[in-house]
């Protein structure tokens, strides 16, 4: 049950878990197109990047707990980035590779999957402009929990 305590209160992964859930349901909103798509709620890409979003708000959260300065500090900003990379180049990258991939398959063989028994999926990462919207949530989410 002390576990479960400590787990609650530890204020740093609340806060990062904030800003993944505040992405999530912004996504459900910016692509809202008259039904609700549940895809949105655990699905990768979309505006803004809740990759960001998670990871500067645990990275703000522990800067603004252990100070800006401190060791685990730079290793949240230094994770923060690898993060952001990814999901902004190789994963995007990757997302951009299958819709071509897809496209062939449509072409060649009338859009018959059963050689990959279904389409590749091709919203994996996300344009710099989804990161940075991410990154800017992040930190207002640090800002309005530990400020």
């Amino acid at each position: 049950m002390e576990y479960l305590h400590q787990f609650i209160s530890n204020s740093v992964l609340i806060t990062a878990i904030i800003g993944w859930f505040a992405a999530q349901i912004l996504k459900i909103i910016f692509s809202w197109d008259k039904k609700f798509d549940f895809k949105r709620i655990i699905g990768s890409g979309g505006m803004p990047s809740s990759h960001a979003a998670f990871v500067v708000s645990l990275t703000f959260a522990v800067g603004f707990t252990n100070g800006f300065d401190s060791g685990i500090f730079a290793v949240a900003a230094v994770f923060a980035f690898v993060v952001m990379y990814d999901a902004a180049g190789i994963r995007r990258s990757a997302g951009q590779q299958a819709a071509i991939l897809n496209k062939i398959l449509e072409d060649f063989q009338k859009s018959d999957y059963s050689h990959t028994n279904k389409k590749l999926k091709e919203l994996l990462g996300h344009t710099p402009i989804e990161v940075f919207a991410g990154a800017i949530l992040g930190i207002i989410i640090a800002i309005i929990r530990h400020v």
